[in-house]
């Protein structure tokens, strides 16, 4: 399905339409309580197609997003939906409120992890189901398209879904002996809001790092991937009157998850996974694991070694969902932090606070550390997730033209599902379009420093021929 071509929009409100969700700046161009209630509509135009008449809505923790929530809620109510609403949450909230009002449609306003000044919408489909990329598209055709005939006033009101939905988490998870000491990071995101409670309700000794929501985030912004983020729970793991078992960080919306280990070592999500993997399969042989481009080496062994079937699959939390849907897998997960618990423990839906217990329960239930759990995996060298700048509408075309090139470069070692996978004997790199920002990903990985820095020399030499590239590496 293809946009239509023009719509009067300027180009900046039309790349809010990424892959898989639809974000933006707060800005006159592009997200204003006006575009938010055109979106939305269109939205609630989308969901009337499908016969869904019902919906949840949230908010994360950012000074636009109560405007931004009213002028949606509008939206769906002048559409004739029922609307029910959670207020300041967090997105797995809000997906778990789908199924305990049994609401096939979910609007969360939030723009996950991106800087503060952006905002935008994750939009549900069904149950642990959101908008895919054709759905997307459609989505944005309906936008100013005639209203149907005949349709009244829906109607909206407020719930209180969080002490139901941390209850539900709890209840799920079954701690063994030890109580590890854990660091809290919610990046005074609205995480903060959740994951105190539900980790001394399983017995944890908690340390909180800015679980106090503030909407001028005055330490960082939430998000686990920043290393400035890793180091402040890495310091507060490893202080003598601490010495903490683990350190979690949650991005501004809760679906993503960061882990200091005992060590105080990055444990990228990645490994998390495969922790994860390893107490999944103890259980249940033979288990589907899907994982994105981006995801270790380590994690496809470690899957193979306990009896599990791995599946390498496309970045993007809708991707995934729908290819674990697809292949009923037990597990799913990305590197850049989102995790997807399914079969009998969870919904298969992103949820950092669950996975965020399933590792303390893990960790609970053993007598080893967890750095000693990891340190027993194949060992690889990787680099953190390394960025570079490249404008939105011409992001995309520089990839496949990359992709072409690196085909012939290295034929037979290329894994083309999301951008380019190139594999080499001691080691792999990948670049790939961010769908969220205005830049493209990279990550590097060997069997040694060395081979890391090799390959990523390589990829630094090819891709200074696109001058659409910024030749400064973010992270890097």
């Amino acid at each position: 399905m293809e946009k239509k071509k023009a719509n009067g929009y300027p180009k900046a409100f039309n790349n809010m339409f990424r892959e898989y969700d639809i974000r933006g700046r707060v800005s006159d161009e592009e997200l204003n309580p006006e575009n938010v209630y055109r979106i939305v509509k269109a939205y609630a135009k989308y969901l009337r197609k499908r016969g869904i008449t019902r919906c949840v809505t949230g908010y994360d923790n950012r000074k636009c997003s109560p405007s931004f929530s009213e002028a949606a809620i509008k939206a769906l109510t002048g559409s004739g939906m029922e609307v029910i609403s959670v207020g300041l949450t967090i997105t797995p909230a809000v997906y778990f409120a789908q199924y305990h009002f049994s609401s096939e449609g979910a609007v969360m306003i939030t723009a996950s992890h991106n800087p503060d000044g952006w905002s935008g919408f994750k939009f549900a489909k069904g149950y642990s189901e959101t908008l895919e990329p054709d759905d997307i598209v459609e989505v944005f055709n309906l936008l100013d398209t005639p209203d149907e005939s005949g349709v009244k006033e829906g109607s909206c009101r407020e719930e209180n879904i969080r002490d139901v939905y941390i209850d539900n988490i709890v209840s799920r998870i079954h701690m063994g002996k030890n109580k590890p000491k854990i660091v809290l990071d919610a990046g005074n995101g609205g995480a903060g809001v959740f994951v105190y409670e539900v980790f001394q309700k399983l017995g944890c000794i908690t340390f909180q790092l800015n679980c106090d929501p503030d909407t001028d985030y005055p330490h960082y912004f939430p998000n686990p991937s920043d290393l400035k983020v890793r180091e402040a729970v890495r310091k507060t793991v490893l202080h003598p009157y601490i010495k903490a078992d683990l350190g979690l960080s949650f991005d501004g919306d809760g679906d993503r998850l960061g882990v200091i280990d005992d060590g105080g070592n990055n444990i990228w999500s990645d490994t998390v996974l495969a922790v994860l993997v390893k107490q999944l399969l103890e259980k249940k042989k033979g288990a589907t694991v899907v994982y994105d481009v981006k995801c270790s080496k380590t994690l496809e062994e470690v899957i193979t070694k306990y009896g599990g079937k791995p599946c390498m699959w496309k970045t993007g939390h809708s991707y995934i969902k729908a290819k674990m849907h697809e292949l009923h897998a037990e597990l799913a997960g990305e590197r850049s932090g989102h995790i997807f618990v399914g079969g009998d423990d969870y919904y298969a839906f992103d949820d950092a606070v669950f996975v965020g217990a399933k590792l303390v329960e893990y960790v609970s239930n053993t007598d080893v550390t967890l750095s000693e759990t990891i340190a027993s995996f194949p060992k690889y060298v990787t680099s953190p997730e390394i960025k570079a700048y490249c404008p939105d509408e011409l992001k995309y075309g520089v990839v496949e033209r990359i992709v072409a090139e690196m085909k012939e470069r290295f034929p037979g070692k290329v894994c083309d599902i999301n951008g380019a996978r190139v594999s080499f004997d001691d080691g792999w790199g990948l670049v790939r379009a961010s769908s969220n920002m205005p830049e493209v990903v990279l990550i590097f990985e060997g069997k040694t420093q060395e081979a890391l820095d090799r390959i990523k020399a390589q990829f630094r030499t090819i891709l200074s021929a696109y001058k659409e590239i910024s030749a400064d590496w973010e992270n890097g």
